[in-house]
């Protein structure tokens, strides 16, 4: 509780640290919620972090560490003596547990285990021997059973036998013999039954399910579609592995979104990246540095068209003018049609099987913008000519290269749109990242492709 009533909680627990009032802090801290808890030890020193960590309870020491980023738990794992750490260790949650040790290196795993007991060390081991971005990877096995043919009152009875060490009790999962799971029952359904009945006469049997070998974002998405606290997770026989928890389920679709916006700005992503401020800026320069070289080079070829046309230009000036304004349209059309796609794939509001009627839309859009833009951009090359003192138009009608300018910025809005569509589907369907095809990539080849249909289009009006 906080007895300083113009203290915020952060700032009563910085000056009980600064009075050196430990033991009011420790009750302090027991006392709030274990995010707010992390939110303050992960503003100390590690040292101090970690004396305050494991004079905790140990309930209380898992579920602080799992709040913390990745670099900052390697830091305290660094520190800490591994007896004491295999008790933080042990009192995660499961699925967070097993996502740490995968971080760890061989040799730092095997300088943990000896201290795990043996369940908790034959837990972590299995839950991370499934592949990565799986369900089974980020399952929890922190969740509790009954067999169908126990009574309501045996039921019971097993759960406060379970609830201890399990944190998932709100629903439980009823299994036979063989962990096979039949379906489940709230713990509502429980207290509401006759004690003497059958756990079958109150069961759920319709419930929604993942394979343990699922790609973990396509089950995230479908906990939060259907609203679920958590997922049962099976193997192909029906054998009840684990669980995937709305929570995160949730941290698995932000880390997801981030992935697809660094790769739609062409950014390689990795852990040691993840946190902007504690990345080295050589570190955010290696993320960086491939596709801006890579499209760089890519962009020669933009060049190229130019130098080809040279001549045209020399000609009529008034061209190289509009340059910039249709190569940045068009990239920014292009963009916005990637962007379109990428989602309704990401939603599941489209498949690949629609990529005809896709692309009949966004041209049908396309259309209609470019057909607002020939307008906007045809006054505005004719009213600049009468407003400029400059003779930019040589022997050349202004009408005719206002139309010029005009058609081509319209057939590259058409062009961009339609490729800003494709893009992600073509990338969709060789089972690449969709969101990988777009921004940086689409904006060099609507570049080149703009500049080919500026020129040509000049070439044919006002030869």
């Amino acid at each position: 509780m906080n007895n300083g009533a113009d203290l915020t909680q952060q700032e009563y627990w910085q000056g009980l640290l600064a009075r050196q009032k430990e033991d009011e802090l420790i009750v302090s801290l027991e006392d709030a919620p274990i995010v707010e808890a992390a939110d303050f030890l992960a503003q100390l020193s590690p040292t101090k972090t970690l004396g305050i960590l494991i004079k905790l309870p140990v309930s209380m020491q898992g579920a602080i560490f799992a709040e913390f980023d990745d670099s900052y738990q390697s830091i305290l794992y660094r520190l800490a003596d591994k007896k004491d750490f295999a008790y933080i260790f042990s009192s995660m949650p499961s699925e967070y547990r097993a996502d740490f040790y995968q971080r760890l290196d061989g040799k730092e795993q095997a300088r943990l285990l000896p201290y795990l007991t043996k369940r908790v060390r034959e837990d972590v081991i299995a839950l991370s021997a499934y592949p990565s971005e799986t369900a089974g990877s980020i399952m929890s096995t922190d969740f509790a059973t009954v067999l169908e043919d126990m009574t309501v009152k045996q039921a019971i009875q097993k759960l406060k036998e379970d609830a201890p060490s399990k944190k998932m009790i709100y629903y439980i999962y009823v299994v036979d013999a063989n962990m096979r799971m039949i379906g489940f029952v709230s713990l509502k359904d429980l207290i509401m039954a006759d004690p003497e009945e059958l756990v079958a006469n109150s069961l759920h049997d319709n419930f929604i399910y993942a394979i343990v070998d699922e790609d973990q974002e396509a089950v995230a998405k479908r906990i939060e579609k259907y609203s679920l606290v958590a997922m049962p997770i099976l193997n192909e026989e029906g054998q009840l592995l684990g669980i995937v928890s709305y929570d995160y389920a949730m941290e698995v679709i932000r880390m997801e979104q981030t992935e697809d916006m660094e790769r739609f700005m062409g950014i390689v992503s990795n852990e040691e990246t993840s946190d902007y401020l504690k990345a080295s800026s050589f570190q955010h320069y290696k993320k960086r540095v491939a596709w801006i070289v890579g499209l760089f080079i890519t962009g020669f070829l933009s060049t190229l068209v130019i130098h080809k046309h040279e001549y045209l230009i020399e000609r009529i000036t008034v061209l190289s003018l509009y340059l910039p304004m249709i190569a940045a349209t068009g990239g920014n059309a292009g963009s916005q049609a990637a962007s379109v796609v990428i989602r309704a794939l990401s939603l599941g509001q489209i498949t690949l099987s629609n990529w005809l009627s896709i692309i009949f839309k966004e041209a049908k859009v396309a259309i209609l913008l470019a057909i607002s833009l020939f307008l906007l951009a045809f006054s505005k090359v004719v009213l600049l000519s009468l407003l400029s003192s400059a003779n930019t138009f040589d022997q050349y009608d202004v009408y005719r290269v206002a139309f010029t300018i005009g058609l081509a910025l319209s057939l590259q809005v058409i062009n961009s749109t339609v490729i800003g569509a494709a893009l992600p589907l073509i990338a969709k369907y060789f089972n690449g990242d969709p969101a990988v095809a777009a921004s940086p990539a689409i904006t060099t080849i609507v570049d080149i492709t703009g500049m080919i249909i500026y020129f040509y289009v000049a070439i044919a009006v006002l030869s």
